[in-house]
Formats: C-alpha cells, sequence, structure tokens
C-alpha cells in the first residue's frame, strides 16, 4: 500500500525504507507554468512499479499535486489485471465550464490518446472528473508500456488544451475569457479574427524587481517588432488593454502593467504553447 507525507500540496514520490509502506511523498518545488507541461512523476513510478511487480498487489491511493490536481490509482486482488486511473483538475474558466463533467471534446481527446490501452468509465468515480480503466497486457514489449505510462502522466495536459480549445470555440470569431491556472494569478486570452492574445497581468512586491521588468518589456517590445518578425508579438502597456473592458478591477489592478503575446490562428500551435511564456519574469519576490 502507500501512504502520503503531509507536509505539503506540491508532491512526487520517493521510496521509503519501511517494507510495509515502500513509497512515500514527499515535496517537491515546482513553477506555476509546469501546471500546464510537466508529467505527473508520481503517477510514472507507481504506474511502472506496479508493471515491473513479481505478483500483482492491491492499491487505493490518493495523491495532490500542484495543490489541486488530485489522483486516484486503485488495483484489486479480484481484478489484477486492470488498473483504474482517476483525475479531477480545476477547470481553466469556470464561467464556461459545463454543468456537469467533462466537455465531449476532452473525452474524445482522451480515447484518441489512450484507446490501446485505456477505456473512459462513465459515470467516473465519486469526486473525480475522469476514470480510465487501463490494461496493458495488450503491449508486449516493455519500452511499448513505458512509453503508455509517459503517455497518462501528461494526462492532466491533455485535458487543459482540450478544455482551452473547447473555449476557443466558444467565442466564435472574437471575445475574451479570464482563465484561472492558479487562483492569485488569472489571466486573460483574447480572440479577434485572426488573431489570438494572451494578456498577462504583471505584479510585483519589490520596487526594483518592477523598475526591471518594465525597462525589459519596453525593450522586449521594440525589439521584437524589427528583429524577431516571425515569432509572437510582444506588447507591453501601463494600463489594460481595450479587449479587457468590463472586467473586474479587482483582477486587472496591476503595478507592473500588462504583457501580452499574440499569435495568428492560422499557425499550429504546440499543446500549451499560450502558457509557457519562457520570457516572464519571476522573482523570489514577485507576488503570487
Amino acid at each position: 500500500m502507500f501512504t502520503s507525507n503531509r507536509r505539503g500540496p506540491l508532491q512526487a514520490l520517493r521510496p521509503h525504507q519501511s517494507r510495509s509502506q515502500p513509497w512515500i511523498l514527499c515535496n517537491n518545488s515546482v513553477s506555476s507554468m509546469e501546471f500546464f507541461n510537466s508529467g505527473s512523476r508520481a503517477l510514472v513510478e507507481i504506474l511502472t512499479r506496479l508493471q515491473s511487480a513479481e505478483r500483482p498487489m492491491p492499491v487505493d491511493h490518493t495523491w495532490f499535486e500542484f495543490g489541486s490536481i488530485r489522483y486516484h490509482v486503485q488495483v484489486s486482488m479480484s481484478d489484477s489485471e486492470n488498473v483504474y486511473l482517476s483525475i479531477s483538475t480545476p477547470s481553466l474558466s469556470p464561467e464556461t465550464s459545463p454543468p456537469s463533467g467533462l466537455p465531449e471534446i476532452t473525452l474524445q481527446e482522451t480515447r484518441k490518446m489512450y484507446h490501446k490501452y485505456a477505456e473512459i468509465i462513465e459515470p467516473p468515480k465519486e469526486g473525480f472528473a475522469l476514470t480510465l480503466k487501463l490494461n496493458f497486457s495488450g503491449l508486449t514489449r516493455p519500452k511499448d508500456r513505458t512509453k503508455a505510462i509517459n503517455q497518462l502522466s501528461m494526462l492532466q495536459s491533455i485535458i487543459l488544451s482540450s478544455q482551452l480549445k473547447d473555449m476557443l470555440g466558444s467565442l466564435g470569431s472574437s471575445g475574451t475569457m479570464k482563465l484561472v491556472y492558479n487562483q492569485r494569478e488569472p489571466f486573460f486570452l483574447s480572440k479577434t479574427p485572426g488573431k489570438i492574445n494572451a494578456i498577462f497581468p504583471m505584479r510585483f512586491r519589490d520596487d526594483t524587481d518592477l523598475a526591471i521588468a518594465s525597462s525589459f518589456f519596453q525593450e522586449l517590445q521594440e525589439l521584437g517588432s524589427t528583429t524577431f518578425s516571425r515569432a509572437p508579438r510582444c506588447n507591453w502597456s501601463p494600463i489594460p488593454p481595450p479587449t479587457l473592458r468590463g472586467e473586474y478591477v479587482h483582477y486587472l489592478t496591476t503595478n507592473g502593467g500588462f504583457v501580452s503575446f499574440g499569435t495568428f490562428t492560422r499557425f499550429r500551435l504546440r499543446r500549451s504553447t499560450l502558457f509557457r511564456p519562457s520570457i516572464r519574469p519571476r522573482s523570489r519576490r514577485a507576488a503570487a
């Protein structure tokens, strides 16, 4: 069986010395952007150990990652070939979430990605958004099972990216939505004919960080317009852009202005591209 360390919500599996409790959860510091991009290392380790175990072992284990993504893995001795994986992840935009369950596009993407070894169980386990029944018996080569496990570790990314695709489609040719990857750091997507902008309100607690960031984004804006014409356009403004008119003042109150990255909808974006502004300054003292 498994035990969990109560020291923090951001966790990854580590070996434990006790034979009766072989795995334990411990802290793992990660950035907010990993919420969208990284796979679950805890899930990889659990599934890998289950597949490499010499004899079937019962598992009934729940853990959290990034404070709000909840996983549950269950295996029973009477049905040891099947692994039941459940996941619950917060909606990117509560205002546009379906009244119950995941949008159909998410279920379609999940079936497409995992159809060789996974089946969607409906309804899902109580308290979770999605439950998969995993059976790796059809994957005879070890490298195929390893590949499947790594794909499953990206399940939360599949869910979030398909939700984003569904929400962008619901906007039609134009509109703006607020996305919440962190309750304290919402950002916005603005869609106009042929173009999508990701807009990030910037907040800093330290005056030095604020001065450096403001100067940096102004220079980046000027450089991008002349040197990197094919890169997504970066814009900085001390005031909210016109597309955010009507949003709550609480979300638009900043001391670092607004940074936006624009891309044309005709370009095919890699999954979660809009969530990876790697040039965004992050300071230890920056406001969360």
